[in-house]
């Protein structure tokens, strides 16, 4: 595919967009029913007072076709934070396009920039397409490492206990 594409930093006029791709990322990862996240959610994480998240979009012409979203963690063992990937997505017309590797290039840039530790995001075990690309890329899958989540009535559960 030899489209042309361009990145930059999201923008508040890009939110409606990039919640429709977060849709689609949902219906893909076949979790769209624990989707609860509304456009005026991402408005006020990304630019609202206090933003907690940092997000890029990838474009063809002016179409917002990919998005990638960030936040800043924090390495007791590096002394230094991180940045974490939560979120890279491209929409399925528009991929081996070079869009998604260049969102990551950007964002291990924006790392570096920042002088960060670490670059760092979790996949799927059953994408194996996504597995293989990251290691092309360089990327090491953690084998010995479990994600842990506490949500909705377990979290409510273990702040009362």
């Amino acid at each position: 595919m030899s489209t042309s594409y361009s990145l930059r930093a999201a923008t508040p006029q890009d939110v409606p967009a990039i919640a429709l791709l977060i849709e689609e990322l949902a219906v893909f990862e076949q979790l769209e029913h624990l989707l609860k996240l509304k456009p005026d959610d991402l408005q006020e994480h990304l630019f609202g007072a206090r933003p907690v998240i940092e997000a890029w979009v990838g474009l063809v012409g002016d179409e917002v076709v990919a998005y990638a979203i960030c936040f800043t963690s924090f390495s007791t063992f590096l002394g230094k934070p991180g940045l974490y990937l939560e979120d890279l997505y491209v929409r399925p017309g528009h991929r081996r396009s070079g869009l998604g590797k260049a969102l990551l290039k950007h964002l291990a840039g924006v790392a570096i920039e920042r002088n960060y530790g670490r670059f760092e995001w979790t996949v799927l075990d059953w994408n194996v397409d996504a597995i293989r690309f990251y290691e092309t890329l360089g990327a090491t899958v953690m084998p010995d490492w479990r994600l842990c989540r506490a949500s909705g009535e377990a979290l409510q559960a273990m702040a009362s206990r």
